[in-house]
């Protein structure tokens, strides 16, 4: 293959993975000598801009991270139509392509992959604001030579909250929390995720073809014989569809699991300690350590912000009320008419002018101009909006109704119905197509 990409900095060798939209390809760094995988986003074959605002928060997510447990951040660029990610590749398997050669994790490689996700989860979800990936399962987990694992693909990813709530649903059926089909991804929805995917390693099967009571997986049902007592506690805590009675994070559970699968009559014996200690507060071989209480107060904590959060944003709509009537309703018209003069100037007149040069000069230059042009323009139409609604006294995070698609089980895309817009940017979080394996 060998194509060069950036002024002949990155060699490419080989592609690790294709989807609908893009590639993600084996290279080599020539400045520093290095193994990097090369995402590309194929900016023409885009359904929406909207998908072009993904791909780039992708990259100004991924650059803001700095864990031995994710990809390294090395370049993003753009060249020939296509937006290209550089980062660091990590050696290893991702967990989906030991399931499809019929592998399995035992559970002492269980507790090694909850450890490590608890390390990133902590790290990720403690950022201002939290950065929640939204499609861990286990094509996006890879477990290194040394028995480690990483978390990769951050396609998805959220890097900004909404006070109200509300986001454009994405992730993969079986492996998403059931809040985020209603557009509200929580860290908890990525506690769920990492749940469900130790659930499919631990018994070879698809989470949809476990035993289910109601919404819930039935856990114990599926772990029969397979796990300890404390393994089945640990992930029935994980997979709680309900995120108020769900765990919000994974380290107060592994106490109780650290040692390793102890064989049956251990088990037994944590059943028994489990339910003397149901009246104390205690959980299963917890030696006086009470997880619940952990999980209890750290929902309270939650609430308590949230309920913060909310009075404060009550207090300063209370002090600014916004302009008189008559003057507000000038603004408000003046606004629309600039916001309808961007839109058809970068929707509809540059792109016909550069589409008609590109015909006689510079044909892949212009059309990727005329790209630019277009994003260029729903940024400005979106940060126009916002000021509107700032100067009239309202709210400026935007409300919208974008499609909302959702991951199927082969990769396709099935349409589940419609959300809000995420974000301040108008950023959809659509995706188009198989994601690209490691």
């Amino acid at each position: 293959m060998n194509e060069t990409l950036r002024d002949g900095r990155f060699v490419v060798i080989g592609t690790l993975g294709e989807g609908s939209q893009g590639r993600t390809f084996d290279a080599v760094d020539k400045r520093v000598g290095q193994a990097v995988a090369i995402k590309r986003f194929d900016v023409r074959g885009a359904r929406s801009w909207k998908d072009v605002d993904l791909a780039e928060r992708e990259a100004r997510v991924l650059q803001s991270l700095s864990h031995p447990r994710l990809p390294r951040y090395i370049d993003h660029f753009e060249e020939n139509g296509a937006l290209y990610l550089a980062m660091e590749k990590i050696e290893g398997s991702n967990l989906a392509s030991l399931r499809r050669r019929g592998q399995t994790l035992s559970e002492k490689d269980v507790i090694r992959l909850l450890r490590d996700a608890a390390d990133v989860l902590g790290y990720l979800h403690g950022r201002s604001p939290p950065v929640i990936h939204r499609d861990l399962k286990p094509g996006n987990v890879l477990r290194r030579p040394d028995g480690s694992f990483a978390f990769v693909d951050f396609g998805a990813v959220r890097d900004k909250l909404r006070p109200e709530g509300g986001s454009t649903v994405v992730g993969t059926f079986g492996f998403m929390a059931p809040e985020q089909f209603q557009g509200r991804a929580l860290p908890g929805s990525d506690v769920y995720a990492v749940g469900a995917t130790a659930l499919a390693m631990l018994t070879g099967k698809e989470p949809e073809e476990l035993p289910h009571k109601g919404l819930a997986i039935d856990v114990r049902a599926a772990l029969r014989g397979v796990a300890s007592e404390s393994m089945v506690g640990v992930l029935e805590k994980m997979l709680d569809p309900d995120p108020d009675r769900r765990a919000p994070s994974i380290g107060p559970l592994l106490a109780s699991v650290e040692g390793g699968k102890r064989g049956v009559a251990g088990a037994q014996r944590s059943a028994r300690e489990e339910r003397r200690g149901e009246g104390r507060g205690y959980g299963a071989e917890s030696e006086g350590f009470d997880a619940g209480y952990g999980d209890r107060f750290a929902r309270r904590q939650a609430r308590r912000a949230a309920r913060r959060a909310q009075r404060m944003a009550r207090r300063a709509g209370r002090r600014y009320g916004g302009p008189p009537f008559p003057f507000s309703l000038v603004l408000t018209l003046v606004f629309l008419v600039a916001m309808l003069a961007v839109s058809i100037v970068t929707q509809v007149v540059v792109p016909i002018v550069l589409t008609v040069l590109s015909v006689f000069i510079a044909r892949r230059a212009l059309t990727g101009a005329v790209g630019a042009v277009r994003n260029a323009g729903h940024r400005a139409v979106d940060a126009m909006d916002r000021a509107r609604r700032g100067a009239s006294g309202h709210a400026t995070e935007e409300e919208g109704a974008p499609r909302v698609r959702v991951e199927g089980d082969a990769g396709e895309q099935v349409r589940v119905g419609e959300e809000e817009e995420e974000d301040d940017q108008g950023g959809q979080d659509a995706r188009g197509g198989r994601e690209a394996k490691r």
